[in-house]
């Protein structure tokens, strides 16, 4: 492995920004929790399309897990990302602490409004306040121009866009097509957490989905698919939350 640069706190990334700024160029950033996979690497790969340098940060933020346990499982493979980025060619990780992210004192949360406590924020209260916080923090310490998210979390997506319109923050947002397996599950570090069948039975989400895209060419009103993805999905096996 190269020396990859790594940031470790805000000053850090500041600093590093700053310089590049000065220099005339372009700084993207994509932001994950680590344990990063083919749907990464094409986050990575569009923001070093976009722009002349690119930042992974790499950060388990506590405060947009609504339980401990799934907080303490969620997967870590630092050397298998810090292996990933250099490979691919990032510029600079940016690696800050807890302590670093939310020292004593800190007392700040943004609410993101009503479209965090509709669907997964209404199953996850606070997931979203915990996701804008910390993705405005990992914006004011980079500074980029550009900041690449995944489709996948669409509703995720969405909460980041408006909370960086009504801020004016000074980035652009852009979002990436959802990366998939060959069997049509999109690409998710908790996958590993599956059990086979739990496994298997996933790939009905996918099934539907397409289902209902054929449905939405033909008569189908949009009630009748979604009740027709539902039924689906509950036949496989699974559960509709909303």
């Amino acid at each position: 492995m190269t020396s990859l640069l790594r940031l470790s706190t805000p000053s850090d990334a500041h600093r590093w920004s700053d310089e590049r700024r000065r220099d005339g160029q372009s700084i993207g950033l994509v932001p994950t929790m680590g344990a990063l996979h083919r749907g990464h690497a094409a986050l990575i790969e569009r923001s070093q399309a976009l722009c002349d340098r690119t930042v992974v940060s790499i950060f388990v933020n506590p405060t947009q897990f609504d339980r401990s346990d799934d907080f303490d499982l969620y997967p870590r493979t630092l050397d298998d990302d810090l292996a990933l980025c250099d490979s691919l060619g990032v510029n600079a990780v940016y690696m800050p602490t807890v302590d670093a992210m939310y020292p004593d004192g800190f007392d700040t949360t943004i609410d993101p409004g009503s479209l965090a406590h509709r669907w997964e924020g209404e199953h996850r209260p606070g997931h979203f306040a915990g996701v804008a916080t910390v993705v405005t923090k990992l914006l004011t310490a980079v500074q980029p121009h550009i900041a690449v998210f995944g489709e996948k979390d669409f509703q995720q997506l969405a909460v980041i866009q408006h909370v960086v319109r009504d801020l004016g923050l000074p980035v652009t947002v852009v979002g990436e097509p959802t990366v998939r397996e060959d069997d049509g599950l999109a690409m998710s570090s908790r996958n590993v957490h599956l059990a086979p069948d739990a496994r298997a039975q996933a790939t009905s989400i996918k099934q539907a989905i397409d289902r209902a895209l054929d449905r939405s060419t033909s008569t189908g009103s949009p009630s009748d698919i979604v009740e027709q993805v539902t039924t689906d999905i509950q036949q496989a096996g699974g559960t509709v939350d909303y």
